[in-house]
């Protein structure tokens, strides 16, 4: 017997092609008739504020959560950077896909890459962990506010309102745009948001049926990294106003490596640290980048 189901997610382009992703998986695993619902958020309705004004994480996901919660619809997906670190009551995340690629691209207008900008060159970007990034590669840059979809970013760039853009490699490729990448930033100076890359399926605390459906989906090494990940920004004291970048990756048959950066929002300031462990213990990892983190000072640059 088919089995209705409706998935919950906003209705950006990315956002629609990332739920299309998780749909066909688990039609391809069950005889199930799917509806995606689109639901409008904060952080889509008001473009003109900086994401801190509207909350930091969760203006993408809190309107989506509720209609969860109210049952309106069955499941959601959402990027898993967007959900707050701390759960949401009555829901669970019961699924992370395979991580795309995680790093930061530059897309550039005439440059041929981030050392080839033209001093004052005007860079775009909506998130502080960017701006911070560029400003301590570059301190000469002058970093400005970007919001929109993708589509709409690359078009403020094909207009001329910017040199160049920040964006992630993961939304560029699920949307077939890699073609306007100019840079792929590399982690070991330009660090990656906790979790981006990654999906989240999202479901509500005791569905057992739906759980049961989506659990197929699960990626074992996404999960855990991801995990790490979102485990230091939440010993950070997480959220989005914290420059913090973070990328754990596996490391072997059973290792896992965690590099993390804190940044003053000016970039003239930057705390670094590295910690590996195994996925058996994936705590130990966030407890040793915390304290490395910490004896470089990160409590004072975060107060």
């Amino acid at each position: 017997m088919t089995r209705r189901l409706i998935i919950g997610t906003r209705g950006s382009g990315l956002a629609l092609v990332q739920t299309r992703l998780v749909s066909q998986a688990l039609s391809a695993s069950a005889d199930l008739e799917i509806e995606l619902r689109t639901i409008t958020t904060r952080g889509e309705r008001v473009t003109d504020r900086p994401i801190s004004e509207l909350g930091g994480v969760g203006v993408f996901t809190r309107e989506i959560e509720r209609a969860l919660l109210e049952g309106e619809v069955d499941l959601a997906v959402h990027s898993l950077k967007d959900l707050p670190v701390a759960p949401t009551t009555g829901l669970v995340v019961a699924a992370t896909p395979e991580r795309a690629d995680p790093r930061d691209v530059l897309c550039c207008r005439e440059a041929a890459g981030m050392q080839d900008l033209r001093k004052g060159a005007i860079v775009g970007t909506s998130s502080p962990r960017r701006s911070a990034q560029l400003l301590a590669l570059r301190p000469d840059l002058d970093v400005r506010p970007l919001r929109g979809n993708v589509d709409t970013r690359l078009r403020k760039l094909r207009d001329g309102d910017y040199d160049a853009i920040v964006v992630a490699k993961a939304a560029l490729d699920r949307l077939g745009r890699t073609d306007d990448i100019t840079e792929v930033l590399d982690p070991a100076r330009f660090l990656p948001a906790p979790a981006q890359g990654a999906l989240a399926v999202q479901v509500r605390e005791g569905d057992l049926d739906v759980m049961r459906l989506v659990r197929g989906l699960n990626h074992t090494a996404t999960f855990v990294t991801t995990a790490v990940e979102r485990g230091l920004l939440e010993r950070l004291g997480g959220g989005c106003h914290l420059p913090v970048g973070a990328l754990a990756e596996p490391v072997g048959e059973d290792g896992i490596r965690l590099r993390a950066a804190v940044l003053s929002a000016d970039g003239r300031h930057v705390v670094r640290a590295e910690a590996r462990g195994t996925f058996q213990n994936p705590t130990d990892v966030v407890d040793n980048c915390f304290r490395e983190l910490d004896r470089g000072g990160v409590t004072r640059l975060l107060s």
